[in-house]
């Protein structure tokens, strides 16, 4: 017989429960020290989930690829983890269990996963690396390693909410209790996200941040066993009252099904659709405003989890008070219409403008406090309306008789989902067709069409949520869509100055000053030289713009400034970077030019006749296809020459993958400070260019001085010449003084004929080359090699305590991002030029055009 076929028809069975269960919790007071322990051990989970967030997403990306398809697989992957896992644990752990030792196990699995994955990816990195395809079978192969590394772990996180709910089931303001834990593990992944991004990766490495996370579960699950002694799970005796088949159980049963609640669901998807959304989209525009590094997306994230840890606060506190939570929840949404308008007008009209100049701060961390200023003006606000609606969603459809750990999955589960389709539709439809205008306007629609569901939603829990077309009800609907409309019509874009000056859009503001008048065309104005905009895209994966001054000079611009032009000290960098590698090489005949920019740099082998393939590899399509065609003049239009092939890949991914081998590499990425580029300067990459160079191959790779530290710079070219022991810096000055230069290197020592240089320019074949290097200063082989600052065997001493830039560690990215604001190229160049020395073994050929080379050598000595 069963329990409930005991029951007298007149007990009253569920007032039995809540008196024998809950009455040394009805009392608030009495609640708070038994409760206040599980906000600690949620907070510690955010944390650790964060920093596993971080490593996990750097080490997958370096296997799977650097550009956003990569990173929306990856993202989609670990969202839908948590999104089934929040979905299904009800019905994989019965309620019978004491939810604190539920929760002590799941986090001991994810340690152990977080440990493992260190050692998984790279084991599975071959298997990827032999099996890579192109086009779909790219894409699904991607996916399947994602979903193999992330999967495991990230379904356990996403149980983790819906099993410490039943902690508190039943018990008096469940449901803000459980908000409280939302709120807590968002704090927490504030804290995480901060503490991972400017200190362990930073300091450490991803190996060391991992092992951090799985300590901090492992302490989590012990507390968790100690806590399960005192606090005692009530979910017998709710299966009891379950268990009783009256005709009014059946009642409850079916008011409560999810249907009931589906308009709730449907806008909390809706909600996390424009959060994600709008999180892509804010990300990409605050990082042309603050500069592309690390510690921006840190700073960015940590801001929008402090809004949505804020929002889920005040919320769950809201819930209490509030009679009728859906009608608050519909209040949050309509208002996050206007919380978007606000981002939009603050990251396009304001913030760009601000009188900041980066520059001029002595310490990094000055920067770093304006530009968490400046996010909390744009994001702040929004962040915080989307974190105050899963707890007032949650108070919507909470129910005393329902399980909460199935009501908190379900909820969870759909704000997941909704964020899923958020962060893929943004990344890879909206933005690369419509821009991030356009995007902006689309998160006002989304906002004001989740108010508007709710709106004409009942809000009582028994009632299905049918439309209820209520005179008050049709006027807020009509305002809501009023005030949507005149936002979405007043949305600025932002202006394409951002797109080409970023940061110093400011700095420059006497000279950029017309953009506010005219977006594209600027005629002379009060003294202002002419500056137009001949091109302004949002692509996959970057802003890039080209401007062209009235003098002539034309710019292309990405991540926020000038990557390339043909200014003469760019024209003679791009040059160099070219011709040296084919000429020092007998017979190059294949090329790899990673990185296409304006194109100027690749177009330099066209005129070598002994080249037969010219493959660029770039991560923007719309750089080779727009950019790189209004340098046609300066870049001999090599992008429509028939011996180039385009690949739209980030070049590390390429060289990973391909099975071709070439005679030349040279790499030409955007600044090593920007997030993501550093993967193209490790110990690996160079040791898998190596591999891909055939006998007597010629790697070279183009760095910069300005926007440095004497401590980047020596872990750059330090990592260099760890692969490349022969390797060469050539320099390309500024009137004697430090701008950029040129590293090179051969698997096999390097002997430079002089003489057979300058023959070889001399064949009546080689005139385009001869020509090309007149066009930059370059009228002999001897003014092109004078360009010698030191090599590896001569720099030993100086590189002595210098980081070496691997996988593992990305150190580069963090020392460039502290310093990208530091101009001090010079005395770097004046540090390295200390150690120069003429190098016999490296140039030979005729006494007297070694003579000359070495007369050359001894001036820019003595100029120094």
């Amino acid at each position: 017989m069963r329990i409930a076929d005991r029951i007298p028809a007149d007990f009253d069975l569920p007032s039995a429960i809540t008196r024998s269960t809950h009455q040394d919790v009805e009392n608030p007071s009495r609640q708070l020290p038994l409760l206040s322990p599980l906000l600690l051990l949620f907070f510690a989970t955010g944390c650790a989930a964060l920093i596993y967030e971080v490593v996990w997403f750097q080490l997958l990306q370096l296997v799977i690829g650097l550009g956003n398809v990569s990173l929306a697989v990856v993202l989609g992957t670990y969202m839908g983890g948590m999104c089934l896992g929040s979905l299904f644990v009800t019905r994989l752990v019965p309620r019978r269990f004491h939810p604190l030792r539920v929760y002590a196990m799941i986090e001991l699995l994810i340690a152990l996963c977080g440990v493992a994955l260190l050692f998984l990816i790279p084991a599975i990195a071959e298997f990827y690396t032999e099996f890579m395809g192109r086009g779909l079978p790219s894409l699904l192969l991607r996916a399947f390693f994602a979903g193999i590394c992330l999967l495991p772990p990230t379904v356990l996180m996403g149980a983790t909410l819906p099993v410490l709910s039943r902690s508190v089931e039943h018990r008096h303001n469940a449901a803000s209790w459980i908000g409280f834990f939302y709120t807590a593990n968002i704090v927490g992944a504030v804290f995480g996200c901060l503490l991972a991004g400017f200190y362990l990766l930073r300091v450490f490495d991803s190996a060391t941040a991992a092992y951090v996370a799985a300590g901090i579960n492992t302490a989590v699950a012990i507390a968790s066993v100690l806590l399960a002694i005192v606090i005692k799970p009530s979910a017998p005796a709710v299966e009891v009252a379950l268990e009783r088949p009256d005709a009014s159980s059946e009642e409850n049963r079916s008011a409560l099904s999810p249907q009931t609640h589906f308009p709730i669901y449907l806008a909390l998807g809706l909600s996390g659709m424009s959060a994600l959304g709008a999180e892509v989209v804010w990300t990409r525009l605050l990082s042309l405003v603050l500069g592309g590094t690390v510690y921006t997306f840190s700073i960015v994230l940590a801001v929008f989890l402090l809004g949505l840890g804020l929002g889920s606060g005040l919320g769950s506190v809201w819930s209490r008070l509030m009679k009728r939570p859906s009608v608050a929840f519909s209040l949050c949404q309509a208002l996050l219409a206007i919380a978007i308008g606000w981002s939009a007008y603050a990251i396009a009209r304001s913030l760009p403008y601000w009188p900041v100049n980066p520059s001029i701060s002595l310490s990094p961390w000055f920067n770093f406090q304006l530009d968490i200023a400046r996010c909390l003006w744009a994001v702040l606000p929004a962040a915080i309306l989307w974190g105050a609606s899963f707890p007032l969603a949650l108070a919507a459809i909470q129910s005393s008789q329902e399980d909460s750990a199935a009501a908190v999955g379900r909820l969870y589960a759909a704000n997941t989902l909704g964020a899923i389709v958020g962060a893929l539709l943004f990344t890879l439809v909206v933005i690369p067709v419509a821009g991030t205008h356009h995007a902006e306007q689309i998160l006002i629609a989304i906002a004001a069409l989740s108010g508007m569901l709710l709106l004409f939603s009942t809000d009582q829990t028994t009632e299905p949520h049918l439309p209820q077309f209520r005179p008050p009800r049709l006027i807020g609907a009509c305002a809501l869509i009023a005030i949507s409309a005149l936002l979405i019509l007043n949305v600025s874009p932002a202006p394409w100055g951002l797109a080409a000056y970023g940061r110093f859009m400011a700095t420059y503001g006497r000279r950029l000053a017309p953009f506010i008048v005219d977006e594209k065309d600027v005629p002379t104005n009060g003294g202002w030289p002419d500056i137009f905009c001949t091109y302004h895209g949002e692509g996959l994966n970057g802003t890039v713009a080209v401007t062209k001054w009235k003098s002539g000079q034309r710019s292309f611009h990405s991540a926020g400034k000038v990557q390339a032009s043909n200014e003469a000290q760019d024209m003679r960098l791009q040059r160099m970077l070219g011709h040296i590698s084919a000429l020092v090489h007998e017979k190059p005949e294949s090329v790899l030019v990673v990185a296409c920019g304006a194109g100027v740099t690749a177009g330099s082998f066209v005129v070598h006749p002994e080249v037969k393939r010219i493959v660029i590899c770039d991560i923007e399509p719309l750089v080779p296809k727009h950019v790189a065609p209004l340098f046609k003049q300066e870049n001999y239009d090599v992008v429509n020459d028939p011996r180039t092939e385009l690949v739209f890949d980030d070049g590390r991914h390429f060289v990973r993958t391909t099975k071709e081998k070439f005679d030349v590499i040279t790499s030409d990425p955007i600044d090593p400070w920007v997030k993501g580029c550093a993967a193209l300067n490790t110990v690996e990459y160079y040791q898998m260019c190596k591999e891909h160079l055939k006998p007597g191959g010629v790697m070279s790779l183009w760095i910069p001085l300005y926007e440095s530290n004497s401590e980047a710079t020596k872990t750059l070219i330090a990592t260099f010449f760890q692969v490349f022991p022969n390797g060469i810096l050539w320099s390309n000055e500024l009137d004697g003084e430090g701008y950029d230069a040129v590293l090179f290197g051969q698997a096999e020592p390097t002997h430079i004929d002089v003489d057979a240089l300058q023959e070889r320019l001399d064949r009546p074949d080689h005139a385009r080359v001869r020509q090309s290097l007149a066009e930059v200063g370059f009228r002999t082989a001897v003014s092109l090699l004078s360009t010698y600052a030191g090599r590896a065997l001569d720099l030993r001493e100086w590189m002595r305590n210098a980081q070496i830039n691997t996988d593992k560690n990305l150190r580069l990215q963090y020392l460039a991002g502290m310093w990208f604001n530091s101009y001090v190229e010079s005395d770097i160049l004046d540090d390295i030029t200390r150690y120069r020395k003429f190098p016999e073994s490296v140039f030979v050929g005729t006494q007297g055009r070694r003579e000359m080379l070495r007369m050359f050598f001894d001036q820019n000595v003595k100029n120094k």
